[in-house]
């Protein structure tokens, strides 16, 4: 791509204006190694010439910023202008002028699913830090824990009155890492500057759960979406999560002699292929078998105003806890470890891929026998 020159002005002190080159696009300063759009010739001319000396000044001195600028214009265009070590640092400092925003968005783009999704989020608070311009060349330690700051202190963009839940600006956060991770393998940032920044540490979140009193008595409460009560009771029977209870298929159910019934499917949230045994309860819930193609749950949708139903169902109940349709996959956890199921098991029946994340419901049950343990008091 051709270099354009052009003469410009600036007006200064003393109704005077300076001269200056303006190079598009920008070039390789050789001193500083950065890109820069502006070269000043050290040459003034009168604002406003009031008599023929001061005009006669100016019309020299820009006949001569002229020639300066085409002579400059030829030089830059010729490719054996710059050395090769002058090229390197050329081509680095077009790499650190790219934006980091435009780059996290094309990263953004080749995501899937909730993971797509997760990613966007964390893009809007990008924006938002940043008004969508951010260099490479900018992008270091001291920028990454001012943007840890502004999430750990931002509003909740659902909802005004709340700030962003703290396990939400670490999943932000480690994207932003991700891409910078990424950026320095791809060549763009010079350093790894991923390396040198801590994540932000993640808050223990508390998984509310039912107990197995209150999931009985939801069985015998009447809902005004019983598709919706259907689904719910089906996922604290298999710990499936909405995602994949909506899309089930026929086709994915199957029995096998010996076996019982397994379920046989792509976890939406992170793709890996599960194979899940489910209870006779569970498939009763299901219905009358259909055929392969159709949903097993068909009709099943997720809005506020379905979710309505589902805590009007619940506090029908007389259940006074916060309770929303992913609970009933944590109550599956939390019931099937205190019935002894061993955590291994219950982690891959859950279909995690990492042992830590199904430790939170062990914990819970491990608390829950501490608290046992004080019911009984002796009066000594």
């Amino acid at each position: 791509m051709a270099i354009k020159v052009a003469l410009r002005k600036k007006t200064i002190s003393k109704k005077r204006l300076s001269l200056y080159l303006d190079f598009y696009p920008p070039i390789l300063n050789t001193k500083t190694g950065k890109l820069t759009r502006r070269e000043f010739l050290g040459s003034y001319i009168h604002e406003k010439p009031t008599n023929p000396i001061e005009k006669e000044s100016n019309k020299q001195t820009l006949q001569l910023a002229e020639m300066i600028r085409h002579k400059r214009e030829n030089e830059l265009n010729k490719p054996e202008i710059y050395t090769k070590e002058e090229k390197e640092r050329l081509l680095i400092a077009e790499k650190e002028d790219r934006n980091f925003v435009e780059y996290f968005t094309a990263l953004c783009d080749l995501r899937k699913a909730s993971n797509h999704d997760n990613w966007v989020s964390a893009r809007n608070y990008l924006i938002d830090f940043t008004k969508g311009e951010l260099k490479f060349r900018d992008l270091n330690e001291q920028w990454c824990n001012s943007f840890k700051e502004f999430l750990l202190n931002s509003k909740s963009r659902k909802s005004e009155k709340k700030n962003l839940a703290t396990n939400s600006a670490v999943s932000y956060f480690n994207k932003i890492k991700a891409a910078m991770k990424q950026a320095f393998k791809d060549g763009i940032l010079q350093t790894d500057v991923n390396s040198k920044v801590k994540p932000i540490k993640a808050q223990e979140t508390v998984r509310q759960h039912l107990t197995l009193e209150e999931l009985n008595r939801l069985v015998q409460t009447p809902c005004n979406y019983p598709l919706m009560k259907k689904a719910a009771l089906f996922s604290a029977l298999t710990g499936l999560r909405f995602s994949d209870i909506q899309k089930l298929k026929w086709s994915e159910v199957e029995r096998i002699e010996g076996q019982g019934v397994l379920i046989t499917f792509h976890q939406k949230k992170t793709k890996g292929m599960e194979v899940l045994p489910i209870s006779d309860q569970a498939l009763r819930l299901m219905g009358d078998e259909r055929n392969d193609s159709e949903l097993v749950f068909e009709g099943l949708t997720y809005s506020a105003y379905n979710n309505k139903h589902l805590f009007q169902w619940i506090g029908a109940a007389g259940i006074s806890k916060d309770i929303t349709f992913h609970c009933f996959r944590h109550t599956y956890a939390v019931l099937q470890l205190q019935k002894g199921t061993s955590i291994y098991t219950v982690s891959k029946m859950l279909g995690h891929k990492d042992l830590k994340t199904t430790q939170l419901y062990a914990n819970i049950v491990d608390e829950q026998k501490r608290q046992a343990s004080e019911q009984i008091v002796l009066d000594m």
